[in-house]
């Protein structure tokens, strides 16, 4: 049985490497999955975003959910939710907003600004955090359940 490393770290050199990385998660994800997406403003978590639904057959607008706070995404095979939390100034807005349905076994849910939410959200199965580094930025992605190790196991990085 050989050990299974649950951080990958690729580094992405441009705007074309972030939605290659979000074209490659998107062949890897699951329903079921909780994914947070950790970043600073423009570290470029709505363009990985974009570049799964992309891969996923999506041809239309991917928008940030600054001001949404959620965009549902059907796909021919799972519902995407995309959450943007940054707006919360209490996490009890979380419930109030009626998001938990959201979670399920039959949808993936990709949120930014999670910490907005603290405590009140399902743990993370990925957690995908992008950081400016050179010209480009690394992105770290770490399994953090059983369900996110089996995403990273299909993850194909070049």
């Amino acid at each position: 049985m050989s050990v299974f490393d649950d951080t990958r770290k690729p580094y992405l050199p441009d705007e074309a490497a972030t939605l290659a990385l979000g074209a490659a998660l998107a062949q890897a994800v699951r329903p079921g999955l909780v994914v947070f997406l950790e970043g600073d403003l423009g570290a470029g978590k709505t363009t990985l975003t974009r570049g799964m639904l992309r891969a996923l057959g999506y041809a239309g607008r991917v928008k940030s959910p600054t001001y949404t706070l959620v965009e549902p995404y059907t796909l021919s095979n799972l519902y995407l939710y995309h959450f943007d939390l940054y707006r919360f100034h209490d996490p009890l807005e979380w419930e109030d907003a009626g998001f938990r349905d959201y979670f399920n076994p039959q949808s993936v849910c990709l949120i930014e600004w999670a910490d907005k939410a603290e405590g009140l959200l399902p743990s993370p199965d990925l957690l995908i955090r992008l950081a400016p580094e050179g010209q480009g930025r690394r992105a770290e992605i770490v399994a953090a359940t059983p369900l996110g190790t089996e995403c990273l196991a299909r993850l194909a990085l070049n």
